[in-house]
């Protein structure tokens, strides 16, 4: 990396920083003027960048599993964006605040209604599960970080064994507490709907917009040291391939949800679909279809579309702009069931907590080598083969 380049990552630290506190600052004023919208926007904007922390985590662990040439040059971003865990654990506090204004059950009058559940859905009993999720998501993730660094310094394979250890269980984990964190995150907006299936379909999109911000953030350090010498083609097939694998992965749990709702025609099912379907939500839906699934589906088929490296990074950036209209319009329409009403909370809300996770994810990316050092499977990840 020159020294210029360090220096324009600096001012984007610095800038990414500045913007989040404004955004976040301004956004303060809506607790006052509108509890209820600031606390579901807020939600929206908690929800997208801590499911991109928690792709880069699972798509980690898959890489250390598997192998695969993709992992090596995109490794450490995916190590700083899990790495920014810490910090989105201690801005999911003020959510806590703000319960009664998100959730049916932490409204006055909702235990006495349905005791049984109350046991599960209560504030403390919320509270201490969210501390417990980020516990074990950060006391792993610092895990695989400290062992990632510390084969940087050493011959011996150990490390990137006990990485590969912990990523078989890890992923098992981390499916299992993605599950019920979405049931408490999202699920639980809507007081009588549940489902099974919610939380692959969350995971899934998690997973997908990692392997996105991979491709697009492994483009803007193309043109550096030391990925000019070593990134190729070959890499951004490969890239190329897992997303359209998560797109169909995506896609299929989603429509499938749908399609098993619909067939059962159940009111206490249906009445999910219903607010997501209401008025101007169609247009969301039918957004979210065609560039979330459609557009990338038909261009990610070509061979030849997966090796020109400008062309993938705009489409990885559309689904990735993409996942946080889906991650939008699975949270507003409890708040607005008849149709898309923005506020301008919805825009300074997630510009402010992704300032402060950007900030955190360069100053992360900096202290490390920007390439894995020593790892086994290195020697095979920059050996050109014509894709």
């Amino acid at each position: 990396m020159t020294a210029e380049f360090q220096s324009k990552l600096n001012r984007f630290q610095l800038a990414s920083l500045v913007i989040g506190i404004l955004a976040l600052g301004a956004s303060v004023f809506g607790v006052f003027t509108n509890p209820r919208q600031f606390f579901f926007s807020y939600l929206f904007a908690i929800l997208f960048w801590l499911s991109l922390s928690l792709g880069c985590f699972a798509v980690m662990m898959i890489h250390h599993l598997t192998g695969g040439r993709w992992g090596y040059p995109t490794r450490r971003f995916l190590e700083a964006g899990f790495m920014v865990l810490p910090l989105m654990a201690v801005l999911f506090i003020p959510i806590f605040f703000g319960l009664h204004y998100l959730y049916p059950w932490a409204q006055p009058g909702d235990a006495a209604s349905n005791k049984i559940s109350h046991a599960y859905e209560n504030q403390w009993a919320y509270i201490i599960r969210q501390i417990f999720f980020f516990f074990v998501w950060i006391w792993m993730a610092a895990r695989l970080r400290k062992w990632s660094l510390a084969q940087d310094v050493t011959a011996d394979a150990a490390p990137t064994r006990k990485a590969r250890a912990l990523s078989g269980p890890g992923l098992v984990i981390y499916g299992l507490l993605v599950t019920f964190a979405s049931v408490d995150w999202i699920v639980s907006l809507e007081k009588d709907w549940y489902s099974t299936m919610f939380g692959v379909i969350v995971a899934g999109g998690q997973i997908l917009t990692a392997y996105a911000f991979s491709v697009v953030a492994l483009t803007l350090f193309q043109k550096q040291e030391p990925f000019k010498a070593t990134v190729n083609k070959v890499h951004y097939h490969h890239l190329g391939n897992l997303l359209l694998t998560f797109v169909l992965f995506w896609t299929y749990v989603s429509f499938g949800q749908l399609l098993i709702i619909y067939s059962g025609d159940l009111p206490q099912e249906l009445e999910w679909y219903l607010h997501r379907i209401a008025g101007s939500w169609k247009a969301v839906v039918a957004a979210v279809g065609l560039f979330h699934f459609f557009v990338p589906f038909f261009l990610l088929l070509f061979r030849g579309f997966k090796k020109r490296v400008t062309a993938l990074t705009i489409l990885a950036a559309l689904i990735f702009v993409m996942h946080i209209v889906d991650t939008y319009w699975l949270v507003m329409p409890t708040l607005h069931q008849g149709g898309v009403a923005l506020s301008w909370l919805d825009f300074t809300a997630p510009i402010g907590v992704g300032g402060l996770w950007m900030s955190y994810f360069l100053r992360l990316l900096k202290a490390a080598p920007l390439l894995p050092q020593n790892d086994p499977g290195m020697q095979f990840a920059f050996v050109y083969v014509k894709p």
